[in-house]
């Protein structure tokens, strides 16, 4: 599997490694990836793309 950089501001990576380490997570990363994946996996199962457009707006990531 390929990896690619991301830039977070330094108080989210702060929390990413606090929460991350509370949960039991080998590494910053591994948390990442996982949430990640879980919100993925619940814009997925979206019946529609306008549905999926909703959530994303609910969410803050688009206008």
């Amino acid at each position: 599997m390929g990896k690619a950089k991301v830039r977070l501001d330094k108080d989210l990576m702060d929390k990413v490694k606090k929460y991350a380490e509370m949960s039991g997570y080998s590494s910053p990363e591994e948390f990442i990836t996982h949430c990640l994946e879980k919100e993925i996996a619940s814009i997925e199962e979206s019946d529609s793309e306008e549905e999926i457009k909703k959530k994303l707006k609910g969410l803050g990531y688009i206008s």
